[in-house]
């Protein structure tokens, strides 16, 4: 399933749960955490769980919940309320390392067993940029990668109280070097271990313009799909993050050059010059189509 669109919503409003499924996002993303106030947590965790439960199998979407940060007493409820109704995964908020997550994981596994749900089927995506700390350990999940991760993500929103900064990006619009930086390991660590780099959210949802230039970015720098808080971002992301009929055409065009001479290293292609980067890169393209 493609993973370009993670849509958020909130837990604890059944109107937007129960419309949000003809939106197109490839992942909706039911929030447990920031967009809940505190004395209606139980309430959303309800909610949470019949929506995973009426959603069912063919549900054109994957059915995700962030649940609350592993560092308060409200992850476990969270889960106890959620896994009987077999999320895709869960986005972890305020992740701090690996060995948090296989805290996390320990859980997962007894409640898995509890529901008659394969152990492992729960994935995890980590937003891993929202303290000072956890930000510095981006390069943790390299070394001690842990088999339920589907991904890595970012946010931007509780770094700059954490540091203390007024500002996130620069006069040109662009993110300062701490955002810069964190947003670069996600995409490198993301990349190493095998996993999807999703990038974070434009906060501003009526600014299409602004979200279009973005998202097509961070598509050309090897992000494989982004957040939303919107529904009218969808359309957006999901175009972004689609391959036009040109790149298809041209790693086809690839594929079938080297096929048709399988010892060559390099060769030339409609004028240019293309070698074994440019097969990989060809391959990784169609794969995602399925044609691989």
């Amino acid at each position: 399933m493609a993973m370009r669109s993670w849509l958020f919503v909130p837990g604890d409003s059944e109107r937007k749960l129960a419309r949000v499924s003809g939106c197109g996002a490839d992942v909706v993303i039911v929030d447990l955490e920031d967009a809940v106030a505190p004395s209606a947590k139980a309430q959303a965790r309800g909610l949470a769980g019949e929506w995973l439960r009426a959603r069912g199998d063919r549900a054109p979407f994957a059915g995700w919940v962030r649940i609350n940060a592993l560092d308060t007493d409200l992850w476990r409820e969270d889960c106890a309320a959620v896994i009987a109704g077999r999320p895709a995964g869960l986005m972890v908020p305020k992740a701090a390392g690996p060995a948090q997550l296989a805290h996390l994981a320990a859980e997962l596994e007894r409640l898995e067993a509890r529901h008659g749900i394969a152990p492992g089927t729960t994935r995890l995506l980590p937003l891993v940029s929202e303290t000072a700390r956890a930000a510095l350990g981006i390069a943790d999940y390299v070394r001690e990668p842990h088999p339920r991760l589907a991904g890595l993500t970012w946010g931007a929103e509780d770094l700059p109280v954490a540091l203390g900064t007024t500002r996130k990006r620069n006069a040109a619009g662009n993110w300062t070097d701490a955002f810069r930086i964190i947003r670069a390991q996600v995409l490198l660590v993301a990349h190493a271990i095998g996993v999807a780099p999703i990038d974070t959210l434009h906060t501003d949802f009526r600014d299409r313009a602004g979200l279009e230039r973005i998202a097509a970015e961070s598509h050309a720098d090897g992000f494989a799909g982004m957040l939303a808080i919107h529904p009218d971002q969808v359309p957006v992301i999901n175009a972004a993050f689609t391959p036009g009929a040109g790149q298809i055409a041209a790693a086809r065009a690839i594929v079938a050059a080297f096929a048709a001479q399988p010892g060559a290293g390099a060769l030339q292609l409609d004028g240019r010059m293309i070698d074994q980067p440019h097969l990989q890169q060809a391959r990784k393209l169609l794969t995602r189509l399925g044609e691989a």
